[in-house]
């Protein structure tokens, strides 16, 4: 059977599903009680105060029999026991375990360096540029910056790209401490950008970045159909690269794909490099489970590591993530690590890593957001022109995403289903000529599928 603490999570999580607990009541009383230990069919369970504990005896003591009974298949007990009462061993053993848990993920986080980025055939061309780059390699910088400028890595998330930026901006500042190195991201560059903005001070916005020897910015997608942003990067682009200062540049996707971009921006991007970073092939996989492996001190057989790498593949996150929680599950269960221990942690990876619902208000809400009407404008009588749009915009989504009938999209909508094959209809004939609302339409449905 799985370990208590782990058995635990999946009762949180039907206590989290059941229609008596409001969100508000599961975060101020059910999670603030954590699982100690099982015995005789009954779980004992620590409260955080005796307030909490008066609580949750008193109004979810039945949400907690219910949720342990459909996830053991059988009546369970449960007891609640006042934290700083528990007088055995029990309790003091977990801290124990915890803070030893807790130690050996210190030890594992390792500097964003070269030396601990694990190289292969999925990004050796993006990390040699930016060895390059850095000056690593004792390369004359001068050429460097003139080849390279700027250097441009693209690839889905999870693949590595922050850590090439953070060895560059470490290597950096190792061999030249007194250079004036950047490191930001697209969303905090605009958030800098509106701050400086609102208080009247861009001056000090400019001096920042305009006076950087390096310029490292990740995700710089983000700053798409941001006009003000983008206007302010493209005069901070031109002064770095007039005055010949590196700049290196992160997104999940090369820069002719990411829309609404202006071409302009385009263009200054594709003036150096550009390099994409595939997800890792099985060996460069392995190597990245048998590193963390070994800086949590965690023996883990090769048949181990290798199910974990043939099925997780493309994330090293979720690499890493699974790793740490088969730690985890050693320490609190005194299970050595095995095949069966690493499918159910693939298992929950896998799971956890998957979008979430996409259900019809969602979608609403969505389209909303980018219409500027609300869920129930769209589902009202209102013939507002923007509403009218924002409606068919969102039957159209709900087809194409849910695969819906047009008689049950008709349901949401108090409408029949012939009006909704129109509105249908009406917004497949606009994309066709309407760039700028195929573009928002593939980005709403591109960000209802990642979500």
């Amino acid at each position: 059977m799985d370990s208590f603490f782990e058995l635990y999570e999946n009762v949180r999580r039907v206590m989290q599903a059941d229609p008596k607990v409001s969100e508000i009541g599961y975060q101020r009383w059910v999670s603030r009680v954590e699982p100690l230990k099982f015995e005789n069919h009954t779980a004992y369970l620590i409260a955080e105060n005796d307030f909490v504990k008066t609580t949750v005896e008193d109004y979810y003591k039945d949400v907690f029999l219910k949720a342990f009974e459909e996830v053991m298949g059988f009546a369970v007990n449960v007891v609640f026991i006042l934290k700083e009462d528990e007088k055995g061993d029990g309790f003091h053993e977990i801290e124990r375990r915890m803070a030893d848990l807790m130690a050996s993920h210190r030890k594992s986080d390792y500097d964003l360096t070269f030396e601990n980025f694990i190289k292969g055939k999925s990004n050796e061309l993006a990390y040699a540029y930016c060895i390059a780059v850095s000056g690593k390699n004792n390369l004359s910088n001068q050429l460097n910056k003139a080849v390279f400028n700027p250097l441009f890595i693209y690839g889905d998330s999870g693949l590595g790209k922050t850590h090439l930026l953070r060895a560059i901006e470490h290597e950096v500042k190792k061999n030249h401490p007194t250079l004036n190195i950047i490191y930001t991201t697209g969303e905090s560059f605009t958030n800098e950008l509106v701050r400086a903005v609102t208080e009247k001070d861009t001056i000090s916005f400019h001096e920042k970045y305009r006076k950087a020897d390096f310029l490292l910015v990740d995700d710089i997608q983000f700053i798409a159909g941001k006009e003000m942003t983008q206007e302010e990067f493209f005069h901070t682009f031109n002064a770095l690269y007039e005055r010949g200062k590196q700049i290196v540049l992160t997104s999940d996707i090369s820069p002719n794909r990411i829309k609404k971009l202006e071409e302009r921006i385009k263009t200054r991007f594709s003036l150096g490099v550009q390099a994409d970073v595939q997800p890792p092939d099985f060996e460069t996989r392995m190597a990245i489970v048998q590193r963390k492996a070994e800086l949590l001190d965690l023996t883990l057989p090769e048949g181990v590591a290798r199910i974990i790498a043939e099925k997780i593949k493309n994330n090293i996150r979720q690499l890493e993530g699974a790793v740490n929680k088969i730690k985890g599950l050693t320490m609190f269960s005194n299970e050595s690590p095995s095949i069966s221990m690493a499918q159910r942690v693939i298992k929950e990876t896998l799971i956890d890593s998957q979008p979430a619902e996409i259900t019809v208000d969602r979608i609403l809400t969505d389209v909303g957001a980018a219409f500027g009407v609300t869920a129930d404008d769209m589902r009202s009588a209102n013939r507002n022109a923007q509403i009218s749009l924002g409606r068919k915009v969102a039957v159209y989504i709900i087809r194409e995403v849910k695969g819906m009938s047009f008689t049950a999209i008709g349901d949401e909508f108090h409408r029949n289903h012939s009006t909704m094959t129109i509105s249908y209809a009406d917004v497949k004939e606009l994309m066709t000529t309407n760039h700028d609302l195929k573009e928002t339409i593939e980005d709403l449905i591109k960000n209802l599928k990642t979500v």
